[in-house]
């Protein structure tokens, strides 16, 4: 009877734990996300709606872990990062990666694009350009988000491209280095977080970035005048591992996907809404925005022309293909 009674018990015990043991047996996949960029920031935020939204559909079989500000990788080192698995999950400004491949770095062309309009058609155009070079690397892309259109942050009125020669300007991608040598000022590549006190120590004394970045930075601090010249629509990429989503369960590799695919619209509503409200923060905060002079906007088209060409030398028959796609549409 005792013994029955044991075996009775040890089998009730065994079986309330199967549901554990169940879910055990699911081998929960654990990400690591890396993002450089802090967690105010609208793509940030966009990123983190999409990995609660994803691992809720996932029905437990994923959780990711986001470190945000580069906390955990740098932005230059995360693309390599998701390679080697050092984490599953990356986002990157893509354009900061042309010295890689030039069609990572054709939304960094100024004035290539001069509306969010013509950035949504640029980016549709070139998505499987970037999609297949990305999947040689054993990488997946998510989605892609523009940046706000960029402009120049400054001690003095830019009223021409001359105004920015013999400046030490701060950029963020090899497009931005060549702008600045090609209007005569001095690129330095600096990240985003290191901004404060790159023009603290004088490092730099002008950067081209988006109203979102100079809100980030807290630009007032250290420069009078933002100039809004639409100097591009950069996007930032949201990548995954291509073997780390193939080894998830077919219900939880759905949930990203489809979870990317709502980011991605909601992230082009974030994005524009983000011009008008950092813009407004920027002069709430005594910066002056001045729109661009008749001269400025001359002056960058034929810098803007001369990097097209620039970059079509370099991304040969594929890149002649998608200009003149663009072009047409």
């Amino acid at each position: 009877m005792n013994i029955h009674r044991r075996s009775l018990l040890a089998a009730g015990a065994a079986g309330a734990l199967l549901p554990l043991a169940g879910r055990e047996a699911l081998a929960q996949a654990r990400w690591q996300l890396a993002t450089p960029y802090p967690d105010g920031n609208f793509h940030t935020r966009n990123l983190r709606q999409f990995v609660e939204a994803a691992q809720q559909a996932s029905g437990g079989a994923l959780q990711i872990q986001m470190h945000t500000n580069a906390a955990l990788l740098k932005m230059p080192e995360i693309r390599r990062g998701i390679q080697t698995g050092q984490v599953q999950m990356g986002e990157i400004l893509i354009s900061a990666y042309g010295n890689e491949d030039p069609f990572f770095e054709v939304d960094g062309i100024p004035q290539l694009v001069t509306s969010y309009e013509q950035a949504r058609k640029l980016a549709d155009l070139s998505r499987p350009y970037i999609e297949a070079r990305l999947k040689r690397t054993g990488i997946t892309l998510l989605y892609m988000v523009p940046w706000p259109p960029s402009g120049f942050y400054t001690n003095f009125p830019v009223d021409s491209i001359e105004a920015l020669r013999g400046n030490k300007m701060r950029t963020f991608s090899a497009a931005t280095n060549r702008f600045a040598t090609l209007v005569g000022a001095t690129p330095t590549l600096v990240q985003a977080a290191e901004v404060p006190q790159a023009f603290a120590t004088g490092v730099v004394n002008s950067m081209v970035t988006s109203a979102a970045t100079g809100v980030d930075v807290q630009a007032w601090d250290f420069a009078k005048f933002f100039t809004p010249i639409g100097f591009t629509w950069t996007k930032n990429a949201v990548m995954v591992q291509t073997r780390a989503l193939e080894a998830l369960p077919e219900a939880a590799r759905k949930a990203v996907l489809d979870g990317a695919k709502a980011a991605e619209t909601r992230g082009w509503e974030m994005s524009a809404a983000e011009q008008v409200a950092r813009e407004k923060i920027l002069a709430e905060r005594g910066m002056t925005v001045n729109q661009p002079s008749a001269a400025l906007r001359e002056g960058m088209a034929k810098v803007s022309e001369t990097m097209v060409q620039e970059w079509l030398a370099k991304a040969g028959e594929d890149g002649k293909k998608l200009i003149d796609a663009y072009r047409a549409a």
